[in-house]
C-alpha cells in the first residue's frame, strides 16, 4: 500500500499546482516559461562565479597545497584530538561538495565505513555546508557585494559542526 502511495505523490503534486493555477486564473504554461527564462538568465549571471570557484578548487588540490595545509596544522589538530586524516575533508568541505565527496570516498576506501574515519566523516558530510559555493550562488544571484558577517558566521558554524561530529562520534561509538 504503501509503494502505491509515495508513487503518486508527484504527480498528485503537479495535479494539485495546475489545478491551484486553473482556480487562481493564472496562465500556467506562460507563467512557466517565464520561470524557465528567468532560472536561465540566473545561471548566465552566476556561471563566472562558478567557474572562477571550480578553478580555484581544482588548481589548491593539484597544486598540494591542501596536503601542505594539512601537515601544518597537524599540531593544532592533535590538541583538539581532530583526526589529521579527516583534515583534509574539514578543509575542502566548506568550498566544494563534489570535492569534499571524493575525500569522503577516499576516506571510507581505505579506513571503511564503521571506522571511527568514516562515521565521522559521515557526520560532518551530513552537518556541515559548501559555505563558499552557497554563497556564490546566492549572493551572485542578486549582485550582493558587501556580505556583511556571513562568510565569517557560516564558518564557524562549519568549524564548530566539524569539531562536534568528531565529539558526537567519540560519544556514541567509542
Amino acid at each position: 500500500m504503501m509503494g502505491y502511495i509515495s508513487a503518486a505523490i508527484v504527480p498528485l503534486m503537479f495535479f494539485g499546482i495546475i489545478l491551484f493555477g486553473f482556480i487562481k486564473r493564472v496562465k500556467i504554461f506562460e507563467s512557466f516559461v517565464l520561470g524557465a527564462k528567468d532560472g536561465l538568465e540566473t545561471s548566465f549571471r552566476i556561471l563566472p562565479s562558478l567557474v572562477a570557484l571550480l578553478t580555484a578548487i581544482t588548481m589548491f588540490r593539484a597544486s598540494g597545497a591542501l596536503g601542505i595545509m594539512t601537515d601544518f596544522l597537524s599540531p593544532v589538530l592533535e590538541l583538539v584530538r581532530f583526526p589529521k586524516e579527516l583534515a583534509p575533508l574539514a578543509f575542502m568541505r566548506p568550498i566544494s561538495g563534489s570535492g569534499s565527496l571524493a575525500i569522503v570516498k577516499d576516506i571510507l576506501s581505505n579506513y571503511g565505513p564503521d571506522s571511527f574515519q568514516g562515521r565521522v566523516a559521515s557526520i560532518m558530510m551530513g552537518s556541515t555546508e559548501t559555505t563558499f559555493y552557497t554563497l556564490a550562488i546566492y549572493f551572485g544571484c542578486v549582485n550582493v557585494k558587501d556580505t556583511r558577517y556571513t562568510v565569517k558566521a557560516a564558518l564557524l558554524a562549519d568549524l564548530v559542526a566539524m569539531l562536534t561530529s568528531v565529539y558526537i562520534t567519540r560519544l556514541f561509538f567509542y
